[in-house]
């Protein structure tokens, strides 16, 4: 069941804003699993030799780190004045 917004969303909302910050990041640690597994699947089915596939890991999962550390400890969600 998708969260429920009490008021109209707006991205001046500083608690919205933290709320779809979070719910972006789980959707791109979502695709980064659902695609990163199916890459590893395929690579053991086939017995591939797919040497740029740890770098590609490494590298993406390093993206979603700082994605987590930007909405963790750096974006400001104080109220914006307009």
């Amino acid at each position: 069941m998708p969260p429920r917004w009490p008021r109209k969303p707006d991205r001046n909302d500083p608690e919205f804003r933290r709320l779809d910050d979070r719910m972006n990041f789980a959707l791109h640690v979502a695709i980064f699993l659902t695609l990163t597994s199916g890459l590893w699947f395929f690579h053991n089915l086939y017995r591939a030799d797919w040497s740029w596939l740890i770098p590609f890991n490494l590298v993406w999962f390093g993206l979603l780190t700082l994605h987590l550390l930007y909405i963790g400890a750096l974006a400001d969600y104080s109220r914006k004045s307009s």
